[in-house]
């Protein structure tokens, strides 16, 4: 599915109006960062969305297009390039090695040493 490329204008609006509205957020379901739009939602009652939506208003103003044409990129290739055997194969290696760390087998430095690896391989 081809998504519409993403305004940055838009963006830096959706962000601005995130410091004035009684709600912020809108600009990260924009940029199709849902999880981080919800927890804006969330704490909408305090002030520190207000002041991210600002920061982050004033960053997406100055960014070069370039890159927020990279970052736009980015995010429409959720999956990596990954193919189902890819993350299955990923998923029994970590299930796999927590079992060891459950077991007493490892320690939890090198459960998460080696977990890392794991992840690394993948981004």
């Amino acid at each position: 599915m081809m998504l519409a490329q993403r305004s940055r204008r838009t963006a830096v609006i959706l962000a601005w109006l995130g410091v004035l509205a009684p709600v912020s957020g809108f600009h990260k379901f924009y940029l199709g960062q849902p999880v981080w739009g919800t927890l804006y939602l969330l704490l909408s009652w305090t002030q520190i969305p207000r002041v991210a939506c600002a920061i982050e208003g004033l960053l997406l103003l100055t960014q070069p297009a370039e890159a927020f044409a990279a970052v736009d990129v980015d995010a429409k290739d959720v999956s990596g390039g990954l193919d189902p055997k890819q993350i299955n194969a990923l998923g029994t290696a970590l299930r796999e090695l927590d079992t060891l760390r459950q077991e007493g087998l490892i320690s939890e430095l090198e459960f998460e040493q080696k977990r890392r690896l794991l992840l690394d391989r993948v981004a």
